[in-house]
């Protein structure tokens, strides 16, 4: 297991090399650059000026020349300013990555404690009124847009009823920061749970149609015991790969969540810096979600050897 782990984390410094190149091109070719931005706010400025200034930040060079300056610089801990902000980049994603982690954090473990005991009741009881009944509220919560949900609980409970603010990030303190969290954690984890619940569901279907929980049920064990004990923990294997992506994308941000109640997460943060040509906070903002994607992949691996001791990675 060691050696598959190291393996995997030297892969995945791969991947992330390769993706740092790409998307450094990318953002090196989208109109309009730093100097770019100088000149249209002072038109006083000479194609003298222009060529300067573009040396003085490297512009003038070639894209992979430019590249392997940034990677060198990164290596030693410097990853650049934020031009927007005139701060060093990791002092605005670490901030935008706590408020990310509180907001998905707690709609994904919500959504979860949900899911989990939905999944596995619709499951044992397939084609019943509350199988029915789970599977239109899963469809329901699948087939509902984010920002139509999210103005639908701003307009209840914030305008008609005036229970929760309408957004924003709330006063220093725990109580005003979950107040304000309480709408954007309820939209994620609507949108989030129906999918949850239907791979749960499926999956179990699929483990109960085993011989072995035949077997196991010969042998005089329990419902809950066969349920919990064998068909649960055969369930998760592909249900693990789905909660694994959406770890990954967890911290990445919720974008038209984060838009909506004006919360500062990674999503809105790297969103803001590509519209803004904030070329160093986009690029590390997508890196940092790269990372975490991969990470979360390989924790799956990991846990797969868990739930299923006939798996081994040598």
């Amino acid at each position: 297991m060691t050696r598959f782990i190291v393996q995997r984390l030297a892969e995945s410094f791969i991947v992330l090399l390769i993706m740092s190149f790409v998307i450094y091109g990318l953002i090196g070719l989208m109109p309009g650059d730093p100097i770019d931005l100088m000149i249209t706010a002072d038109p006083k400025l000479t194609p003298e000026d222009q060529a300067r200034l573009r040396a003085l930040y490297g512009l003038d060079k070639p894209i992979v020349e430019r590249y392997f300056n940034w990677l060198s610089a990164a290596a030693s801990g410097d990853l650049g300013y934020s031009r927007v902000h005139a701060r060093p980049v990791l002092d605005i994603l670490l901030p935008a990555l706590g408020n990310t982690v509180w907001l998905m954090g707690l709609s994904f473990v919500l959504a979860l404690v949900i899911a989990m005991p939905a999944g596995i009741a619709a499951a044992l009881r397939p084609q019943s009124a509350s199988d029915n009944a789970i599977n239109l509220l899963a469809f329901a919560g699948i087939s509902i847009p984010p920002f139509w949900l999210a103005i639908l609980l701003i307009i209840l409970f914030a305008v008609v009823l005036g229970w929760l603010p309408a957004g924003g990030m709330g006063e220093p303190g725990l109580a005003s920061k979950l107040q304000h969290l309480a709408l954007p954690v309820v939209t994620l984890t609507l949108v989030t749970v129906g999918g949850i619940v239907r791979f749960v569901r499926a999956a179990m279907m699929e483990a109960l149609r085993q011989d072995y929980v035949r077997t196991a049920r010969a042998k005089g064990l329990s419902a809950r015991r066969v349920v919990l004990g064998h068909v649960l923990r055969n369930a998760m294997i592909p249900v693990v790969t789905i909660l694994a992506l959406n770890f990954g994308a967890l911290f990445s941000g919720a974008l038209i969540t984060e838009t909506m109640f004006g919360w500062l997460g990674m999503g809105k943060t790297i969103y803001d810096s590509i519209l803004g040509n904030d070329f160093n906070l986009a690029l590390v903002g997508l890196l940092f979600a790269t990372l975490t994607t991969l990470l979360a992949n390989l924790l799956a691996d990991v846990t797969y050897a868990w739930l299923d001791p006939r798996i081994s990675y040598k």
